[in-house]
């Protein structure tokens, strides 16, 4: 009797560890393996997208850029993501209504042509982004096109100065 005790709780321990390993499987595959917050070019020298991905890929952040109507040409204006997904590298985001206009992105997140995260396009953000306006008297208007966002440098300063440099 002692030995089909024994083997009870050894089977009972194999089946823990099985749905431990399957578990820490299912949590590692829904994460990214690349990190990509960060800093991303926009269509315009000066504009950007600032993207973090947080717990469950969820993505928040927003898009700064120049305002093109009449009402906000030159002004700098921020778009905040009502709503962005990352899962594995497929990445979406839509941007909140700024004047009339808001933006749509859906690609992927993957490696650029930068070596380091100290260089430009470290990562790129490539896809379709649609730019959606409202005018006047309330028509809708989009205008797709292909993209490729490159991430900005990222500040790897973090060593100590050098001895003997003041």
């Amino acid at each position: 009797m002692k030995i089909s005790g024994i083997l009870t709780a050894l089977l009972f321990a194999g089946t823990a560890l099985l749905f431990a390993q399957d578990s820490s499987q299912e949590s590692t595959a829904s994460k990214p393996a690349e990190n990509y917050s960060g800093m991303y070019s926009f269509l315009r020298d000066g504009e950007f997208v600032q993207i973090t991905v947080e717990d469950a890929g969820v993505v928040t952040g927003f898009v700064s850029r120049y305002g093109d109507s009449e009402s906000d040409r030159g002004a700098f204006l921020d778009q905040f993501f009502k709503q962005g997904k990352l899962e594995e590298t497929q990445l979406g985001f839509t941007t909140e209504t700024v004047h009339g206009v808001w933006f749509e992105f859906k690609g992927t997140a993957g490696r650029g042509e930068g070596k380091t995260p100290a260089e430009e396009a470290y990562h790129i953000l490539k896809g379709t982004l649609t730019e959606y306006r409202t005018d006047a008297e309330k028509k809708v208007s989009a205008k797709s096109r292909e993209v490729i966002f490159k991430s900005f440098p990222q500040d790897t300063d973090a060593a100590p100065p050098a001895k003997g440099a003041d």
